[in-house]
């Protein structure tokens, strides 16, 4: 089995990665010209680095399938670990010949500035990412928010995903605003088209489902804040999808 990562200036929280890894037969690592030691690090633990310029994220993942050894791969980001328990789950299946299965999905646990978050839309958060590449992978043209898929049976493995996505606010903030504008100009190359109703309620209801359906509401302030900049996001994009659709430039 391969696992595959992509990375770009991340010698803060690959090693971890790596290390979460140990037990696949090989990890290749595309990095799009880091600044930092992400290279170094990713080589001095074993993995096969290979540099790439970033076209996007959907084709940097579908580029890192490619290079693999192996056939079934096991994809991550440098912010996701595997936990002992996901660990025993995919090895067991493994021993078993990965079993009537093209690919598995397991929930993904968000920790978020010191908690990790168990209800609203941060969980399970269930993501493909554990597939046989002959039957799929990271395919379509979309390029921000992509998913893997696979032709045929997927099942679900008990234990999570570990996932660290934020090292500040700002960092979140910056991050989803630039998501944001890519998911929107996706949103308008595509035809979809905002209207006045969708720019009050779009935000509204994904803090409601989130924080009140979804019982954001038990993991404290940290889930309040989260559905907040959440329901943000979905405010940001839903603007500027809609000065797209006006003529309107939605960056300098």
């Amino acid at each position: 089995m391969s696992a595959c990562i992509i990375t770009f200036n991340e010698a803060d929280r690959i090693g971890d990665c790596l290390a979460s890894l140990a037990f696949c037969d090989e990890v290749v690592v595309i990095d799009s010209h880091s600044t930092d030691a992400t290279r170094q690090i990713a080589a001095a633990a074993g993995a096969r680095v290979i540099e790439r310029a970033f076209d996007g994220f959907r084709s940097q993942k579908a580029f890192a399938v490619a290079q693999a050894q192996h056939d079934w791969v096991l994809c991550l980001d440098a912010d996701e670990r595997v936990s002992p328990a996901l660990l025993e789950a995919i090895r067991a299946e493994q021993a078993r010949g990965f079993p009537e299965a093209a690919g598995y999905r397991f929930s993904r646990l968000s920790e978020y500035f010191g908690r990790f978050l168990r209800h609203g839309n941060a969980y399970p958060d269930r993501v493909l990412r554990l597939f046989d590449r002959r039957r799929g992978g990271w395919r379509g043209t979309r390029e921000i928010h992509e998913a893997a898929s696979v032709d045929g049976v997927v099942r679900t493995l008990p234990g999570d995903l570990i996932h660290y996505p934020y090292r500040s606010l700002e960092q979140q903030l910056s991050k989803t605003q630039r998501y944001a504008r890519m998911m929107a100009e996706d949103d308008f190359a595509r035809g979809k088209r905002a209207t006045l109703a969708m720019l009050v309620l779009a935000p509204a209801w994904r803090f409601w489902r989130g924080y009140v359906l979804r019982l954001g509401f038990l993991d404290g302030w940290h889930g309040l804040v989260y559905a907040y900049v959440r329901a943000n996001y979905v405010r940001q994009k839903t603007i500027m999808l809609w000065m797209l659709q006006n003529g309107r430039p939605v960056q300098g």
